[in-house]
């Protein structure tokens, strides 16, 4: 077959699928949006490798709180994956974490060139704009949630196969009529790719980090979460007598925040831009304790990626998340400490966050039980079959 897998944000674990789908024998191209300010996955063409990698979309970063610029900007991304679609002679695309203006644009055009596409569910837009309008967004956004709906449905019927991340989107699609082409496909992490190693690495020595115990979160910070809460444990940390610092990998309009908030509460922060993908595992590594932040509003509808990273990388996990998510089940299921994402929690998260700075025999436990979980459940060759059937059945679609 001639795919195209189009992964918006460029994420690690997409593009590990594209490797080895093009490695069974399939003609790939794998793009994504360097515009989107992300962590990024390994994104370049590597000796040996048949799979071709090809960015789609502006360069400069896209202004996320500019909505009629951003819109537009989206809008003309579906009409540029059109076009690498007729280019790259695709039998059928799989568009992840696409927004829902590319979504539509792309859709109407699929439709006109008669072509078959799988919509790999990352979130449900629609909830979570209805879930933040009038409150991190403004009033107006209910109008824009209704808008998404409609589209986000629509799109969900064009496409000739869903696959979702988690059971609680299926009744979403079981309302809007498409339950019976979704299939349930977990995300996963690259094992080979993130993997654990010592906490005094080269990482965590060229960042002056060796000599302090580390609270440590990587990944985007935007409307679904809560910057002050990791100042909070930080010094709910202190509070319990024990001296910590805050790191902090994220780029965007959470840095003043995290910046004010440290300031006030007094808590030793660490602010660094995202860093190169071959870093992440001493990245990861160089944090004693790693911390996820969802917010309630999100609920079940997303699952934050950060969380399978963590688990590769075999270290002990806090979440200030929904209990209902599928990422607080798999941190209970290591022992991790998973609490509600509330001022009301912090206490409790530095109590936790406490004992485990003061065991290295808990430390060690909690590591090894995080990266036995992603051994058991990240097996690429699994995930590659359940992809490969679900593309080819479209394709004869």
């Amino acid at each position: 077959m001639r795919l195209l897998v189009h992964d918006f944000s460029g994420h690690p674990f997409q593009v590990e699928l594209s490797r080895e789908l093009a490695r069974r024998g399939h003609q790939v191209t794998h793009s994504y949006c360097p515009a989107w300010v992300s962590g990024k996955g390994r994104l370049e063409t590597e000796p040996g490798d048949s799979l071709v990698i090809e960015p789609v979309g502006p360069s400069t970063p896209i202004e996320k709180d500019r909505f009629v610029k951003r819109v537009l900007v989206e809008a003309w991304l579906g009409i540029q994956l059109l076009g690498q679609v007729r280019r790259t002679r695709a039998d059928v695309a799989m568009l992840s974490n696409a927004q829902i203006p590319t979504l539509v644009v792309f859709a109407l055009g699929m439709m006109l060139l008669r072509k078959p596409w799988v919509l790999w569910h990352q979130d449900v837009y629609a909830v979570a704009v209805k879930a933040f309008a009038g409150d991190k967004l403004g009033r107006g956004f209910r109008l824009v949630a209704a808008v998404f709906t409609v589209a986000e449905r629509w799109v969900s019927r064009r496409a000739a196969a869903v696959v979702v991340i988690a059971d609680s989107f299926v009744d979403v699609h079981r309302e809007w009529g498409t339950a019976d082409k979704t299939t349930v496909i977990p995300n996963w992490a690259p094992l080979d790719e993130i993997f654990p190693v010592d906490r005094t690495n080269a990482w965590s020595r060229e960042q002056g980090l060796d000599d302090e115990k580390t609270l440590l979160y990587s990944g985007t910070l935007g409307l679904k979460h809560n910057p002050a809460l990791l100042v909070g444990v930080a010094r709910a940390v202190m509070d319990e007598g024990t001296p910590v610092r805050l790191v902090v990998v994220n780029e965007g309009p959470a840095e003043p925040v995290l910046r004010a908030e440290a300031e006030r509460l007094g808590v030793p922060l660490t602010l660094l831009p995202f860093q190169p993908y071959e870093r992440l595992s001493e990245v990861l590594g160089s944090g004693d304790v790693l911390v996820v932040l969802l917010e309630q509003s999100a609920g079940a509808f997303s699952v934050p990626s950060k969380t399978l990273s963590y688990l590769c990388a075999g270290r002990p996990i806090l979440g200030l998340m929904p209990a209902e998510n599928l990422a607080s089940q798999l941190v209970a299921g290591v022992d991790g400490c998973v609490l509600p994402p509330q001022e009301g929690s912090l206490a409790a998260a530095g109590a936790w966050v406490r004992d485990v700075l003061a065991d290295d025999e808990e430390q060690a436990r909690l590591g090894k039980q995080a990266r036995a979980l992603a051994e058991r459940e990240f097996a690429l060759e699994g995930c590659a079959d359940r992809f490969e059937a679900i593309l080819a059945a479209s394709a004869r679609h």
